[in-house]
């Protein structure tokens, strides 16, 4: 069975976040820059819920994964 490939849009969806293209570069650009040493999901921008699903996305390998690491990297991403 094939895994579903998620749009970075999707992604703020499920997290409650604005996500119209705008709403998405404005948050990124806002969050850039964890410290390397930061995992995605215990940057202090999340809500306790929110860290949750991103956390079981990747440990599980879930069909969000590929979506939540492109968002990783961008949010370590310098400028």
């Amino acid at each position: 069975m094939e895994q579903r490939v998620h749009s970075m849009k999707e992604l703020f969806g499920q997290l409650g976040q604005n996500h119209d293209s705008e709403g998405i570069l404005q948050f990124i650009e806002a969050n850039r820059l964890l410290a390397g040493d930061v995992q995605l999901h215990d940057a202090i921008f999340w809500s306790p819920s929110q860290a949750a699903f991103l956390k079981q996305s990747i440990s599980d390998d879930a069909d969000w994964a590929e979506v939540v690491e492109a968002l990783n990297s961008e949010l370590h991403a310098s400028a």
